[in-house]
């Protein structure tokens, strides 16, 4: 607490009056417990914000070689987007030899690859639900180049999850009719 002297003003013999300089002293400990008790309190209240993920799911690093394992998927039910350089996207549904719909150059953006993912998952669905399997919906195969940079990437795995696209894989191979359609201006 403060402490204050208080004592008379000098000496005995009569003269001048002179004030006596008081010292004061001021205890801080009550300050300094109340900060510390205001920082834990902001501490303990805020919410952290959570890092935003997506879930990936990858191939074994050492898969067996022995085992054939190929998975058949409907080509109806396939839609292929390859990533190329400064921006560029070329898409198509089916096989490339012989394609539903494409190859086209699209942009990305609502009014560009995600209309036409929602289209084609449209349509995939009524055409699935016209053979009796109505839970089977479009399959989305992403084929980065190299010569891509690692935001198409990203803004195409973002279209992926606006549109709801639940089964996409992320290809690195491309066969030569492929790399002629990417690389054509």
């Amino acid at each position: 607490m403060a402490e204050l002297n208080t004592g008379d003003g000098g000496g005995g013999k009569g003269g001048k009056v002179r004030s006596k300089k008081q010292s004061s002293k001021v205890d801080l400990t009550a300050m300094v417990d109340l900060a510390f008790l205001l920082i834990t309190f902001f501490m303990l209240t805020t919410s952290l914000s959570k890092p935003q993920a997506m879930d990936l799911s990858l191939p074994d690093k050492d898969p067996d070689t022995t085992k054939k394992d190929e998975t058949k998927v409907d080509e109806n039910r396939t839609m292929t987007v390859m990533l190329g350089a400064d921006n560029k996207i070329v898409y198509y549904m089916g096989l490339l030899a012989t394609p539903k719909v494409g190859p086209k150059d699209i942009a990305y953006g609502k009014d560009g690859i995600r209309r036409e993912l929602l289209k084609q998952k449209k349509a995939v669905l009524a055409y699935s639900a016209g053979l009796g399997k109505p839970k089977n919906g479009i399959i989305v195969i992403i084929k980065p180049t190299k010569k891509s940079n690692y935001r198409n990437l990203v803004d195409i795995l973002d279209e992926m999850a606006i549109t709801g696209v639940d089964t996409y894989a992320i290809v690195p191979e491309f066969t030569p009719e492929e790399t002629k359609v990417i690389d054509k201006k």
